[in-house]
């Protein structure tokens, strides 16, 4: 059985990887690997971290591409792809532009296809945007969904999806965390914390002296460009000013010259606020695991940081990841400046409330959704075969 695993951005390849890994290692399966390269420098590092080569790699990444842009190049490229690898299976996943697209010219191919993470809703098109409607066409489309929770379940249930085409697998980024926190900690996230006074001795956890509370930041989203991502900058310079040299922030910064331009004029020249590149996956969820608290507008670090026992303060107005808000590892406190200076005072001031956070039980998984994933379309091809 030939399965086509296609993805073009680091969460999906993040995500992807355990699933990868699995088909791998079933001799019944042929698995090849196609990379859009939707984000180019962000995805190799991933593939590299998990020693994932691709068969094919399209490389379509352009500087300040736009959506319709992208869209049409996924069509044009990978179209005689699956003309000529003709693969049983297609797998996506998630809800970037490359999944609506791959699965709407499997569609056109008559070729199943499998999603990975399928159910996440927020019932609002325009949030978060496009990935709204991107898994919404993937949902229509697909042979298999693989939801990773009872709630994204329950949402293709109502959207009229057959329940035998459901199978709840828990979150392949469980997987790739459980494998990546184990890892050792990278000599450049060492030296960054060192470097900001957040950690005096990271190799004996007994001895651990925190001299500064750290703090990770990360806003991209499309729907916070402009004034609300201003209205974020402008509540964590009023953190940085009220805790003074007890706080240190670090934000990784997306290259989109809309997150750039903003960021680095507001918040450059402020001392307790450290902007940096984009990080590799590797350092990151490392530096995640050192700090006290999260704000984020990502999908996956809702998912990610709770695994770690952080907090997580998501800063949008709806999250299509409800359960971490359930079980209270997650806040949703939107853009609004006043709101994200409180919610953030009152889990740094209040240990209780930090507590609460940090130790509730992560909802996405077990780490074994790759295992799943791959018995279920095993499943799906025993029933059709003759007896």
């Amino acid at each position: 059985m030939r399965i086509l695993s296609i993805f073009g951005t680091r969460p999906e390849a993040v995500k992807m990887a355990p699933v990868v890994k699995a088909l791998e290692s079933k001799p019944e399966i042929e698995s090849i690997v196609c990379v859009t390269a939707q984000h180019r420098e962000m995805l190799d590092q991933v593939l590299e971290l998990f020693q994932i080569t691709p068969d094919i790699d399209l490389n379509l990444m352009q500087p300040n591409q736009s959506l319709a842009e992208l869209t049409a190049a996924v069509f044009q490229h990978l179209d005689p792809i699956l003309n000529k690898l003709q693969p049983d299976w297609v797998l996506v996943q998630g809800d970037t532009t490359t999944v609506m697209a791959a699965s709407l010219l499997s569609y056109y191919h008559k070729i199943r296809v499998g999603h990975v993470e399928a159910g996440l809703r927020t019932k609002d098109k325009w949030q978060p945007f496009p990935e709204e409607i991107n898994r919404r066409i993937a949902s229509v489309i697909a042979d298999l969904h693989f939801a990773p929770t009872e709630w994204s379940h329950q949402n293709l249930l109502d959207e009229g999806i057959p329940d035998q085409n459901i199978i709840v697998t828990g979150n392949p980024v469980i997987d790739a965390l459980n494998d990546i926190s184990k890892r050792p900690i990278p000599a450049e996230t060492t030296e960054l914390l060192r470097s900001l006074g957040v950690e005096d001795d990271l190799h004996n956890s007994d001895s651990r002296v925190k001299s500064r509370r750290l703090i990770v930041l990360t806003a991209h989203r499309r729907e916070n460009f402009g004034t609300p991502l201003e209205n974020i900058c402008r509540a964590i310079i009023s953190l940085a000013d009220h805790y003074g040299s007890d706080i240190q922030f670090v934000y990784p910064v997306h290259l989109n010259p809309n997150v750039q331009e903003p960021v680095y004029r507001l918040l450059g020249s402020v001392e307790n606020i450290t902007l940096l590149p984009p990080m590799d996956y590797l350092p990151l969820i490392h530096l995640i695991k050192h700090a006290v608290l999260v704000l984020t507008d990502s999908g996956g670090i809702q998912e990610e940081a709770p695994g770690l026992g952080v907090p997580v303060l998501v800063l949008r107005a709806v999250t299509e990841r409800p359960e971490g808000v359930e079980a209270g590892t997650v806040r949703l406190v939107g853009t609004d400046q006043n709101r994200i200076v409180s919610e953030t005072r009152h889990l740094l001031d209040n240990p209780e409330a930090h507590a609460k956070m940090a130790t509730a039980i992560n909802p996405y998984g077990d780490g074994h959704a790759a295992e799943r994933i791959v018995q279920a379309i095993l499943d799906y091809r025993a029933k059709e075969m003759p007896q």
